[in-house]
């Protein structure tokens, strides 16, 4: 998680350079990012809270629904990281709704409200405030994966997901009428309600060229049979896709073609959605340096794993109208209690490797 993490903030440090380089800020930036060498972004403890969000981009149903959801705590000081993911499906009763559609909430009121509103969540959730927000989309995503020639990494395993999500499918009634939904969201899986809306996604172990919709497929399943099916199993995933990425976009042949860089850039800035001020991006490039071999403490929101005797801190509670219907996490400790995890999350920061009580 620490990897992927840095390189998130790489990636985006890469549009951030590629503006100030192409406007007549780049001199100025130059000057300070060369001499100014103290990190004046805002702070809490000593701490930079950064909210990292992905969305699914225009060509998706619910584009602004975020999929992935991780809070990284940064101090600069002690060189360490937190970083918190936190599950698209978990029930926030002030929204009616899962959290995945704060920003998609947020935007509708007002352009900007996306990024304000899920701050705001998820500080409420965590009970740690949150000075920067980023997000970005799959279909930047994809273009830029293509652009730079696909991704060559290692499938540590082959797995099968048979429950992949058919663009344009999502809400699909796969011929059953509006009244019947109740009774579907009870079934015993939503491949078996609603087959229509998803398709099998395969990967063979061993070394593979990836391009985007591939990798997008890879850092996506969450539905792959074994061990594969695992949160944890996705975000090693994840780590691996965003690695390659910036492997690739970090090689001369990328950085010595204006053509390409200009292409990349502009894919970024119309996907990449963010609060932080342009005068605070130089402290971001140093920050990145300062963190570069920062350790790092994950923490994880989920329903555990009895195979594992790991417990959780979260449940699935029954499909009923309380919840739209739908399948949702809620907190242990009852729909809207984020206490426990406040608490859990507090650990981590100050002290890590805190164990979740039964």
């Amino acid at each position: 998680m620490r990897k992927a993490v840095v390189i998130f903030i790489s990636v985006f440090l890469f549009f951030v350079l590629t503006i100030v380089v192409t406007t007549p800020n780049f001199f100025p930036f130059l000057f300070q990012l060369t001499f100014n060498r103290d990190i004046k972004l805002q702070q809490v403890d000593s701490r930079i809270n950064i909210l990292l969000l992905g969305t699914s981009g225009l060509n998706h149903e619910g584009p602004n629904l975020t999929d992935t959801i991780i809070f990284a705590g940064v101090d600069p000081l002690k060189k360490n990281v937190t970083l918190t993911s936190i599950p698209r499906d978990l029930w926030i009763p002030d929204l009616n709704g899962k959290i995945n559609t704060a920003y998609s909430k947020g935007e509708e009121k007002r352009k900007g409200g996306g990024l304000i509103l899920s701050k705001k969540v998820v500080s409420k959730i965590l009970n740690q405030s949150i000075q920067y927000g980023i997000r970005g989309n799959f279909e930047a995503f994809v273009k830029a994966v293509d652009l730079i020639g696909g991704l060559d990494l290692y499938v540590d395993r082959s797995f099968d997901d048979y429950e992949y999500p058919i663009e344009g499918k999502e809400n699909d009634l796969c011929g059953h009428k509006e009244d019947e939904i109740p009774v579907l969201a009870t079934a015993s899986s939503q491949l078996e309600a609603f087959p229509c809306r998803y398709t099998l996604v395969r990967f063979d172990g061993g070394l593979s060229n990836l391009d985007g919709k591939r990798a997008l497929e890879f850092v996506r399943s969450r539905h792959a049979l074994g061990p594969e099916g695992t949160d944890f199993a996705r975000s090693r995933r994840q780590e691996k896709v965003i690695s390659a990425f910036k492997n690739k976009v970090f090689t001369i042949q990328t950085l010595a073609n204006p053509a390409k860089v200009i292409s990349l850039y502009n894919i970024l800035r119309a996907n990449i959605d963010t609060d932080i001020p342009q005068g605070e991006f130089d402290d971001f490039v140093r920050l990145l340096n300062k963190i570069k071999d920062a350790k790092t403490r994950s923490a994880v929101l989920d329903f555990g794993d009895n195979q594992e005797g790991r417990p959780g801190i979260l449940m699935h509670p029954d499909i009923t109208s309380e919840y739209n219907f739908e399948w949702v996490l809620i907190p242990k400790k009852g729909n809207g209690n984020f206490s426990e995890i406040q608490d859990y999350i507090a650990c981590e920061i100050k002290i890590g490797d805190c164990i979740i009580p039964n």
